[in-house]
């Protein structure tokens, strides 16, 4: 029996990870994590203790007391579901700000790692295959042009809030300078990641490609 892989799949918001990863995950009988809902799930519970972002003591804390359960799309924190409350733009700006802190990152990091342990595992996110696991079996860095981008987030029916075009490329572009150009974990293709432009692709094709460097892995790893 070939041994079960770590999948990465890293990329910029409205690039399709979440669909592709689980799509992917399903096609293997993998499991499927999205690492950034739980900087959601931290943000959303700092927000709701009144634990200011800005003080990364209190936040690594939070972090460290919390239990975050993610059951495919199901987003649990100390029980609570949470899975639709974290996808609003005020959430967005609390993860971005929760993910900037170091000492969170480090907290989350580890629990990401946990969760890998063994393999058959696919994991989304921004830094999956360049710090959480620069040695993953395979890694992906998934792209699209910021229209494409901002027309897929503002179908999204898993996201609420402002849903005109304009508003969802003016807040994608905010989010994409702040992880690109945070200190820690900043937003990049990993080197030995193989890199897909989704933006005239369909879903079907990009599974398939993705597919098809997971298997190329399998057969080597026999």
């Amino acid at each position: 029996m070939s041994r079960k892989l770590i999948v990465a799949i890293d990329g910029p918001s409205g690039a399709g990870k979440g669909t592709i990863a689980r799509a992917v995950a399903a096609e293997l009988g993998y499991r499927h994590i999205d690492s950034g809902a739980m900087y959601r799930a931290v943000g959303w519970k700092a927000v709701r203790d009144g634990v200011p972002l800005s003080d990364e003591g209190g936040v690594r804390a939070l972090a460290e007391r919390s239990t975050i359960d993610i059951d495919g799309p199901v987003v649990r924190i100390d029980g609570v579901d949470i899975s639709r409350v974290i996808r609003t733009p005020a959430i967005d700006r609390a993860a971005t700000a929760v993910a900037r802190l170091p000492q969170v990152r480090d907290v989350l990091v580890a629990r990401q790692r946990a969760l890998g342990e063994g393999g058959g595992i696919v994991m989304e996110g921004r830094d999956i295959g360049t710090v959480v696991f620069p040695l993953a079996d395979v890694k992906i860095y998934l792209d699209a042009s910021e229209h494409e981008r901002a027309r897929r987030r503002a179908q999204d029916p898993a996201h609420t809030g402002p849903t005109t075009l304009a508003e969802v490329a003016s807040a994608l572009v905010e989010r994409d300078r702040n992880d690109r150009t945070r200190h820690v974990s900043p937003l990049y293709a990993a080197a030995d990641a193989q890199v897909i432009d989704t933006t005239d692709q369909p879903i079907a094709d990009v599974v398939r490609d993705v597919l098809g460097l997971v298997q190329s892995r399998l057969t080597t790893a026999r």
